[in-house]
């Protein structure tokens, strides 16, 4: 089984693959690349949305003041940002879209450079990339089964033209 998480990413869900009886190789075809180290002012905002793990880490590395209500995408978004107070059923932007108590107030959207401005054009949001993700071009080693943890690995994946 090969598994794709970015470098230093991989550790819990290879542990536990493993620990299952399978053969996991690692080979990340993505990396993550923060996009600065300024911190963040959450003052005036009254929701913080985070729809990555990634991005619930790089708003805790670079939080400055202010401590909005915090929507997360996912349990493990959740989970890397010290808890939520909303985490939709539905783990999309639509779904979050669906649940966000309307009128919003003032809202934060933290997240990936280049991610959909969904959020931005239905609540009005503010929008600040965080980091940024690389596809990598690696030599794949042979697999019956590859571990595809997000849609950026998807792309990278498909775009290496390999057949299972």
């Amino acid at each position: 089984m090969l598994v794709t998480r970015p470098k230093g990413q991989e550790r819990e869900l290879v542990g536990l693959l493993q620990a299952a009886g399978y053969a996991v190789v690692h080979c990340p075809l993505i990396a993550v690349e923060p996009l600065g180290d300024d911190p963040i002012d959450l003052t005036g905002y009254d929701w913080l949305v985070v729809t990555s793990a990634n991005g619930a880490r790089e708003i805790e590395r670079r939080r400055g003041a202010g401590r909005p209500r915090v929507a997360a995408i996912g349990r493990a978004t959740a989970e890397a940002i010290g808890g939520a107070d909303l985490v939709p059923r539905v783990s999309t932007l639509e779904g979050l879209l669906a649940e966000m108590p309307r009128p919003a107030g003032r809202v934060l959207f933290a997240g990936a450079e280049g991610a959909r401005r969904l959020l931005v054009r239905e609540l009005d949001a503010d929008f600040v990339p965080l980091y940024r993700t690389i596809e990598l071009a690696p030599e794949l080693p042979d697999a019956d089964l590859v571990v595809l943890a997000s849609a950026s690995a998807a792309r990278a994946f498909g775009r290496l033209g390999r057949q299972l």
